[in-house]
């Protein structure tokens, strides 16, 4: 649709799936689109468990914005956004279906990430032992990033 809006509109012919750096954005684009609104929501609803007593006495010992949101409102977020950015870095780490359905990892193999590869073992390839075993270390470097992370920001310490 957009290549199309774009020819009616005098740029010419866009190819948006013949280069890699345009395929890596497009691919960024669409699991920003993708992604936003499960942020979004969490966002919102760890926006409801601000305490509003807090802030108000912020405001009345002169607390600039920046101030209240800072140590008030952001330390109020982190125990929702902690585990949805976690969550939402496994999911685009997974992001198996636009990769393969949409490029199948061309250009020359441009787009290929470590799940489209551990598929391409054992459906392709047929060497289901080798995709298992990276499909497990793919799982190893997740719960590490997540763990790691958990820890560092410790965002559910109080749950």
């Amino acid at each position: 649709v957009v290549a199309t809006v774009l020819r009616e509109l005098g740029f010419g012919q866009v190819y948006f799936l013949k280069d890699s750096f345009t395929i890596r954005m497009l691919i960024i684009c669409y699991e920003i689109w993708y992604a936003s609104p499960f942020a979004f929501i969490i966002l919102y609803a760890g926006l409801q468990t601000v305490p509003q007593d807090a802030l108000e006495a912020a405001r009345v010992d002169g607390a600039t914005r920046w101030q209240a949101f800072r140590t008030i409102t952001l330390p109020s977020l982190k125990p929702a956004l902690v585990p949805a950015v976690i969550l939402s870095v496994v999911w685009t780490f997974n992001m198996f279906n636009i990769i393969y359905l949409v490029t199948a990892g061309q250009p020359a193999g441009s787009t290929e990430i470590l799940i489209t590869q551990s598929y391409k073992f054992a459906f392709q390839k047929y060497q289901y032992g080798y995709a298992a075993a990276y499909s497990t270390v793919i799982f190893g470097i997740l719960l590490i990033y997540g763990v790691f992370q958990n820890r560092m920001t410790r965002a559910t310490e109080a749950i």
